[in-house]
């Protein structure tokens, strides 16, 4: 849309074009948010193709309920939030779940998303990509949406355990994988364990 078009249409008229199908704010609405969007669903998918159909299915979504956005709230929170609960309806319909002993699981790590900060966006996302469905699932949901474990037993139909272990197992796999592919450096930045916040 350009300057002009822009001057012409405030964020309710826009919405309102949204519901009414009109092509033009359909695609600029992907258009505008494809480039956040998308990165975010690579983190939830095995591989290119799965987070383009995560993506798809999300903005599918979004198109199919935009009537439900409240106009003067944040847009691309709400588009974040569409796209976070189709990666958990993908990773349901993906994952075949299997109950995880946790007798050893007794220091929970709780590490920080910025912990991964002397790595690029693109390689966190290609490490995440090895992860199993389960283990992604809850350590993108833990660490970088910031749910807890008792919400997380509620999206993900597992237990408080499940996600608690789930967790100690992505990040040991995280920590593999970095070992092999960096410095025994930025391993050790993951290894640093502090007390589990109880969540």
């Amino acid at each position: 849309m350009n300057f002009a078009l822009e001057a012409l249409y405030n964020e309710q008229d826009f919405i309102q074009a949204c519901i009414a199908k009109d092509g033009w704010a359909l695609k600029k609405l992907y258009e505008d948010h494809y480039s956040v969007m998308y990165p975010l669903c690579k983190r939830y998918a095995n591989n290119e193709e799965d987070a383009l159909d995560i993506l798809h299915d999300g903005f599918i979504k979004v198109f199919r309920n935009i009537d439900k956005y409240q106009v003067g709230t944040s847009l691309i929170s709400w588009i974040k939030r569409v796209m976070v609960n189709t990666a958990i309806d993908y990773y349901r319909r993906e994952t075949r779940r299997r109950s995880v002993d946790i007798d050893d699981a007794r220091n929970i790590a709780s590490d920080h998303a910025d912990a991964l900060s002397q790595i690029s966006a693109g390689e966190i996302i290609r490490l995440l990509q090895h992860l199993s469905p389960a283990y992604r699932s809850v350590f993108n949901l833990y660490v970088i949406e910031g749910y807890s474990h008792k919400e997380l037993a509620d999206i993900l139909n597992i237990t408080e355990s499940t996600s608690r272990s789930n967790l100690v197992k992505a990040r040991a796999k995280l920590r593999e994988l970095i070992a092999k592919r960096f410095d025994t450096g930025t391993a050790a930045i993951l290894k640093t364990e502090d007390h589990t916040d109880g969540q």
